[in-house]
């Protein structure tokens, strides 16, 4: 297979790079700034994309490679994927589901945590010495919080069980009731944000949950409610985030994603009621190793023309 031509559209996991340049012939799009030239000059020894959640496969790469056979991404997202396009050239497309969702509702309880006890300031409170002139203010504890959860796939699911170890009260809001589900099911997601004191997004990012937490939402969830967020940043509208955290109509939030990465609002910075942690959910050496190894299974599997391990189209 080392004669097969294989676009990587970004940096994303040294594994992963290195067994690729093993195992196919690689392309690294970044190291290409004359990338409407480079396409010209390669696009007909490309047969495999491989992107993330930061730069998938939009309609024009798609279409400027004639050659182009399968989109395999290195995230559970695919967002970043054209996937109407894909359908209509009949590009394969495959992910890496399953094997990030513990990491992510781990992290997602542990940014829970953090924001109702403050960790992030307490750390902070110890190292600049003011624990020696007196002690910290008291926080709220999560055991026995109402949690909802926007969108109960795999990873709303592992933070809904995950948030049961602490006897907390689990309902949710998706776009249809699951079947056999024990969460109580909200058909608005007002009425769940009225109804919880944390709500966590969990959905995918989609046409229809773009800013799907919005100004009513937030208002919702009210100044004693925390928003986590672990899904996307654009599922937030992200001025009437900042706005509502810094009037005080929300009471805290804990985010891992934002609308416009790495930039993030600076107003953010000096709130003690919010954690900011870089877009690190699936960031473990395990998971990030076991996507890498889904990839490239996917990618030898489709040149093999054996089923795809993870297939989407």
């Amino acid at each position: 297979m080392e004669s097969i031509g294989v676009l990587m559209t970004c940096p994303m996991n040294a594994y992963l790079e290195k067994e690729l340049e093993k195992r196919f012939n690689l392309y690294k799009f970044w190291q290409f700034p004359q990338r409407t030239q480079f396409l010209t000059e390669n696009c007909n020894s490309i047969r495999a994309v491989v992107g993330n959640a930061k730069a998938g496969a939009d309609a024009p790469l798609i279409d400027a490679l004639p050659k182009l056979e399968i989109v395999s991404s290195f995230s559970v997202g695919l967002d970043k994927i054209d996937l109407k396009r894909c359908k209509e050239k009949g590009i394969r497309v495959t992910n890496t589901p399953d094997v990030l969702t513990e990491d992510v509702a781990d992290l997602a309880i542990g940014l829970i945590i953090a924001v109702l006890r403050r960790l992030c300031e307490c750390d902070r409170y110890v190292r600049s010495g003011k624990w020696k002139i007196g002690d910290y203010k008291l926080t709220t504890k999560f055991s026995g919080k109402s949690v909802g959860v926007l969108g109960l796939g795999r990873i709303g699911l592992a933070i809904a069980k995950r948030a049961e170890a602490f006897n907390c009260p689990i309902s949710y809001h998706s776009r249809t009731e699951k079947e056999g589900s024990k969460y109580k099911y909200y058909s608005n997601l007002l009425e769940l944000a009225s109804n919880s004191d944390i709500l966590v997004v969990a959905c995918a990012l989609t046409k229809e949950t773009h800013h799907i937490i919005n100004r009513e939402v937030i208002d919702a969830l009210g100044p004693k409610g925390v928003l986590i967020n672990i899904g996307r940043g654009p599922h937030v509208d992200e001025p009437e985030l900042v706005a509502a955290l810094v009037e005080g109509r929300l009471g805290g939030a804990g985010l891992d994603v934002f609308e416009n990465e790495p930039e993030v609002p600076q107003e953010l910075f000096t709130l003690e009621n919010v954690v900011l942690v870089p877009h690190i959910g699936s960031g473990t050496v395990e998971t990030r190793t076991e996507m890498a190894n889904l990839v490239l299974g996917n990618l030898e599997a489709h040149f093999s023309n054996k089923p795809l391990l993870t297939p989407v189209v």
